[in-house]
């Protein structure tokens, strides 16, 4: 090869193209719970992603170049995530990973990712681990579980509750949530009263009951997915037991719904998103048409979700350029300063990849119904 035509291959947008784009698509990659205890979240988040990304489609593309989902089931399982990650990067050539759901399966992607130089946008998990230390890619659009935690004990201990309960999978992920409760607490001089915990994705609760019972809980702090939750508020109700059940957003609104029926109602949940229902909000409008577009039977904060980070991906991968290249949209992903998506402010910066703090608390009404 002369010294001219290695020098033409050498500039931007010539030469071969980043793994993943091709002139006429972006193939983004995700690995989440499309079967198992996370099921119904994988699955609604997965369906707003792609609700989003079909009308960006539909419009054309990014920049002439359409986006292609490529979404394998975990199972809510660690080691089937940490396999599909390297399938997704060393196989299926994605050119970002997207969308995955939970600690155990975002936890299991990190190190593999570092290595890979892989963009990893948009998990639906506020663990601690995604942010401290700072990893330059990864970029979290969701509010963190600190802040969720946070939140959800201003709130019981302004109501007057004091005795806490957490309930937190009995591995790396739930100690680090539980010790983000015991931070909270400790602002509020109070202590977990007391700290359960269970095996991850067990489903059996009895045995926790009497300890409830032991400290006069009078709320549980439950974080876990919905399937999880809803197997403890049952043994809790079958034990006469009558604590305020509050969770973090990974507990799944709507999916509990679904769980529970009737036993669900006065579970109060933190959302990161708004309430998907309202269309006074600008992005939840957006929303409700592309899944109306799509022909989605319900509506949802997991979907939201999926939507509101899928809409933060595609606005990276436009401000990336027309020759989009991992470290171009790592590049403009760190220009979404106070970026308005419509009712949500996002804000990245080449020192912070934490998006957005936005919490609110949603209880479930009488009907099923999920309110503010």
């Amino acid at each position: 090869m002369g010294v001219v035509a290695a020098s033409l291959l050498a500039l931007p947008g010539l030469g071969k193209a980043e793994d993943g784009v091709s002139k006429d698509t972006i193939l983004i990659g995700q690995s989440a719970p499309l079967t198992g205890p996370a099921a119904t979240v994988g699955n609604a988040a997965r369906e707003g992603a792609l609700a989003y990304f079909e009308n960006i489609n539909l419009k054309g593309g990014v920049r002439g170049r359409k986006i292609v989902l490529e979404s394998i089931d975990d199972g809510f399982q660690a080691e089937k995530a940490a396999e599909n990650t390297r399938t997704l990067i060393g196989k299926t050539k994605a050119f970002a990973l997207f969308g995955y759901v939970g600690g155990p399966a975002s936890n299991a992607a990190l190190p593999i990712i570092t290595t890979a130089k892989v963009p990893f946008v948009g998990a639906l998990n506020g663990n601690a681990a995604l942010r401290e230390p700072f990893n330059r890619y990864v970029f979290n659009v969701r509010a963190s579980f600190s802040d969720e935690m946070g939140y959800l004990i201003d709130y019981l201990t302004t109501v007057g509750v004091t005795r806490i309960a957490v309930l937190h999978p009995d591995d790396a992920v739930g100690k680090r949530a539980l010790a983000t409760a015991e931070q909270a607490l400790k602002k509020k001089e109070l202590k977990p009263a007391p700290a359960i915990s269970y095996e991850r994705n067990s489903m059996v609760f009895a045995q926790l009951m009497a300890l409830l019972a032991k400290h006069e809980t009078q709320a549980v702090v439950i974080f876990g997915p919905p399937k999880v939750a809803a197997a403890f508020i049952r043994d809790t109700k079958k034990a006469n037991l009558n604590p305020q059940f509050v969770g973090l957003s990974v507990i799944g609104a709507d999916e509990l719904v679904q769980e529970l029926g009737v036993d669900a109602h006065g579970v109060g949940v933190a959302q990161v998103v708004p309430l998907p229902f309202s269309a006074t909000v600008q992005i939840v409008s957006e929303y409700q048409k592309a899944m109306a577009r799509r022909g989605a039977k319900s509506l949802g904060h997991a979907s939201l979700e999926g939507f509101v980070a899928a809409k933060v991906l595609v606005e990276g991968l436009r401000r990336a350029g027309p020759q989009p290249t991992r470290e171009r949209f790592i590049g403009a992903m760190e220009t979404l300063a106070n970026y308005d998506i419509g009712g949500i402010t996002v804000n990245f910066s080449p020192t912070n990849h934490n998006g957005s703090t936005f919490v609110e608390l949603t209880v479930v009404g009488k009907d099923g119904r999920i309110l503010r």
